[in-house]
């Protein structure tokens, strides 16, 4: 993977300087700590962590990024949302990456922060049934079955949708986070807002069915999932896909079965409505074609910055992030910005003061 990034991306990188020091070039004073004078001269370390949904992409990010600004370490750790909020606001990271919203007990002080969105993607639903594919699960029917309401694979309910597949009467095993997830809150918001069956709420953390198994980040419910058969999850596509694990096609908003996909997710990004802080709900976007479960995903950077060095870095990183960087996101499995949110997500960084 490697190999095949950095080959995409070196042609680039003679852009590079020029991309950042454009889009940079709205915000007075701003722009000149954002890396005008290009980012091969900038050196120093930035420490963050966070959401392990968009992990795959950072990481691939950051790599590519070291091309362009060599003398600059990035350490992202894949720790869930939930950690990251929690060491963002203790002062031990220098930004943040979530796909939840600050609520209010994280330990982040209101009006301390910014969300930067950074990119897109659809929470598979996955599960393990040998010899069962393209199974379609209706909404109500996957709330019930994640409540453990529906027990087993041979329900009615699952059946009346897959009228062609033979379903045996394995036991349905619920795989959830057991760690504090954006991935949770997304999946979870989905069957609260589009259900009427959902009981369990939506948040970092849910209290699941006592038989369930929780696995900790998208790879641990991954991994539960390829080894129980009759397991069902929720996991980012890049985690499903590399772990080759079998995806239900969903129910969307306008009652047509949609399997994960970047078409799906930057289709249910279309009528998506942002709000003045750039954070926005991509979930059960109206259009045959979206994704239902699509979700989005922030960087949390600080109003102020102590340290002049470090608010020039952060804001060098992610204007790179939201310009040359958004073209590395599809080959990781995740939709880049419409253009119209990546050009106020850049704007944001304005605001950042040191």
């Amino acid at each position: 993977m490697t190999v095949n990034v950095r080959g995409k991306v070196l042609p680039l990188l003679a852009a590079s300087a020029l991309a950042l020091g454009v889009a940079a070039c709205g915000g007075g004073d701003s722009a000149d700590d954002a890396g005008n004078t290009g980012t091969s001269d900038l050196s120093g370390e930035l420490t963050a962590s966070g959401a392990s949904f968009p992990d795959a992409y950072y990481q691939v990010a950051i790599e590519a990024y070291a091309e362009v600004a060599p003398e600059v370490v990035i350490n992202y750790n894949s720790t869930g949302s939930g950690t990251g909020k929690k060491e963002f606001g203790e002062g031990l990271t220098d930004f943040a990456g979530t796909d939840s919203l600050v609520g209010d007990d994280d330990p982040v002080e209101p009006g301390s922060f910014l969300y930067v969105p950074t990119v897109a993607a659809p929470i598979t639903v996955s599960y393990n049934l040998p010899g069962v594919e393209g199974l379609q699960l209706g909404q109500e029917t996957l709330a019930q079955i994640f409540q453990g309401d529906i027990e087993t694979w041979n329900d009615p309910a699952i059946a009346e949708a897959n009228p062609d597949a033979e379903l045996p009467d394995t036991p349905i095993t619920i795989a959830h986070r057991s760690d504090g997830s954006g991935t949770t809150t997304n999946f979870t918001k989905f069957l609260d807002e589009a259900t009427e069956s959902w009981e369990l709420g939506s948040g970092d953390v849910v209290e699941w069915p006592s038989d369930s198994q929780g696995g900790e980040k998208n790879t641990g419910v991954a991994s539960i999932i390829q080894q129980t058969e009759g397991a069902i999850g929720y996991v980012d596509l890049a985690d499903a896909t590399g772990s080759e694990l079998v995806f239900a096609a969903v129910e969307n908003a306008d009652g047509e079965f949609v399997m994960p996909s970047i078409a799906g997710t930057t289709a249910g990004l279309e009528g998506a409505e942002v709000a003045e802080d750039l954070s926005y709900n991509p979930l059960n976007a109206a259009g045959a074609d979206a994704y239902p479960i699509t979700a989005p995903t922030y960087i949390l950077v600080r109003t102020s910055y102590e340290d002049p060095q470090t608010a020039e870095l952060v804001k060098a990183f992610l204007t790179w992030l939201l310009t040359d960087g958004q073209a590395l996101a599809e080959d990781e499995f995740f939709a880049p910005l419409p253009d119209s949110l990546a050009e106020q997500a850049l704007a944001q960084l304005d605001k950042i003061q040191s």
